[in-house]
């Protein structure tokens, strides 16, 4: 679906729908009374007869309105408050869009430019409203046999005054490539897991390096992974007959004496739990246990197709984790690539030990900071649930940018302790660590691990595991998310 920007008068724009605001108790917006005086007062007619009254979400269609070019005249409700709030903005551009699609027309215009969102400019609130309506588009029918049926809507105008045509534009535009972005994640994440296993993944990195030049990509198999002394990655793949991949991927649109910034991702095509075995029921979900590293991806893209001035590093550790023969067991000790041993009391905590190595790998690239990205526990889903996601780190700077990027992106995250005295959990009388820290913090224990690791670098860790996934029912599937959050982070690096 294409999104255009103009500045024009709402009544003289020739559309199949023309969509305008209308508050609570019926309450004309500054739009709708103008189309309301111009049509001879046909939209306050209707109004008075009760069809709709304004609620946030409720909608009303109109056609043929006299003296307007537009077919249709679709009312929106949009509440009494003088300043919305992302969520209901979100719902009302959401109901908008869900509407539209129902519709014959091939196109409509958004004439919504006067609502206010709390805290939000002209670029922001446009920025919610775009990526609201193309990731609104998103399907996944790959594997159906019957295809969803092509809509008619190809084509939305965004209405807004000339002075804030350049900011709006440059809102869509942002939108549309993380939306973009989060499309690729949504993608891999859906995927079965006997079609996206690591060598797929790695295959995926290779089309980005082909579909975009600036994008330099290396994909190292076991053997490699083993050399580097990843003994800790490599003992998490040992038990599946998919091997694993270490991806990494280089943009340098910065100069080049600009240090990158680096995005490390859990790649766990299929977790298993390995030896330590889950629950059979709802396994199926753990396909996604490489949300991680699909976030990487589409942050990636999204950053390509806006072709950011800034360098950017990111490192993909994937693998299966599968029980056999080969697999690693409880009690197993593993010395990892910074030559620190683990001793892995339970192997289905399996994605600190595929990042561990992939962030000691990330120093050779001195990066200016290394965020790492993982549906890393499910202590975090407990803590946080489906809408925040967890973050910790080292460097207070970097997480406060974090959390500003996540308040800009309405993709927000909750920063939680990592206190010294979590990481007496992690005491092993055999190995310089345990891979967990008992039933207490797991969200906790598990970024102590990783910040044994992490000492020379300025480095955030981000629990993604409540937001990255819908579970359950017909509705399950990836969400995309973090990539508003990680790409927002990167918009202000490099201040675009």
């Amino acid at each position: 679906m294409e999104l255009v920007v103009k500045s024009v008068s709402p009544e003289t724009l020739k559309t199949a729908t023309l969509v305008v605001a209308v508050g609570e108790n019926r309450k004309l917006g500054v739009v709708a009374t103008q189309l309301d005086a111009l049509s001879g007062g046909a939209i306050s007619a209707v109004l008075k007869r009760g069809d709709l009254a304004g609620k946030v979400g409720q909608s009303l269609l109109l056609h043929s309105l006299p003296n307007l070019k537009a077919e249709r005249v679709l009312l929106v409700g949009v509440g009494k408050d003088a300043e919305l709030g992302d969520r209901p903005f979100r719902k009302i551009i959401a109901g908008v869009l869900g509407t539209l699609k129902s519709l014959g027309g091939t196109d409509a215009a958004l004439a919504l430019d006067e609502l206010v969102v709390k805290g939000r400019d002209s670029y922001g609130k446009n920025r919610l409203l775009a990526e609201t309506l193309v990731d609104g588009e998103y399907q996944f029918d790959r594997f159906k046999s019957q295809k969803a049926e092509p809509r008619a809507l190809k084509k939305i105008t965004v209405l807004t005054i000339k002075a804030a045509q350049a900011e709006v534009q440059r809102a869509v535009t942002h939108a549309t490539a993380i939306a973009n972005g989060m499309a690729f994640t949504r993608d891999l994440g859906n995927l079965p897991p006997n079609i996206c296993h690591p060598t797929f993944m790695g295959e995926q990195a290779k089309a980005l390096g082909k579909e975009f030049k600036a994008l330099k990509v290396e994909v190292f198999d076991e053997k490699k992974i083993k050399d580097l002394g990843m003994g800790s990655f490599y003992a998490v793949g040992q038990g599946s007959a998919q091997p694993p991949r270490l991806i990494v991927m280089q943009y340098n649109g910065g100069k080049k004496s600009e240090k990158p910034y680096a995005l490390v991702g859990k790649g766990i095509t299929f977790d298993t739990g390995g030896i330590s075995l889950k629950p059979g029921a709802g396994m199926d979900e753990m396909k996604y246990d490489m949300g991680g590293a699909a976030s990487v991806f589409g942050t990636l893209r999204a950053v390509l197709e806006l072709q950011l001035p800034i360098n950017l590093v990111c490192i993909l550790a994937c693998a299966e984790n599968m029980p056999s023969g080969t697999a690693s067991r409880p009690g197993d000790i593993v010395t990892t690539m910074s030559g620190q041993t683990v001793e892995i009391l339970n192997t289905d905590a399996e994605g600190r030990l595929v990042l561990c190595d992939a962030l000691t790998y990330s120093e050779r690239f001195k990066p200016q900071a290394v965020i790492d990205i993982a549906t890393l526990t499910g202590a975090c889903v407990v803590a946080l649930g489906a809408h925040t996601s967890g973050l910790l780190g080292n460097n207070d700077e970097l997480i406060g940018q974090l959390l500003s990027a996540g308040q800009q992106a309405d993709d927000r995250a909750w920063q939680l302790p990592l206190f010294d005295e979590y990481q007496e959990q992690l005491d092993s009388p055999f190995a310089d660590i345990a891979n967990i820290g008992g039933p207490k913090a797991g969200t906790i224990t598990a970024a102590c691990f990783l910040s044994r690791f992490t000492k020379n670098l300025n480095w955030a860790h981000l629990d993604i595991a409540g937001t990255a996934w819908t579970s359950g029912g017909k509705d399950k599937g990836a969400t995309g998310r973090p990539v508003p959050l990680l790409t927002q982070y990167l918009l202000d690096r490099a201040k675009a």
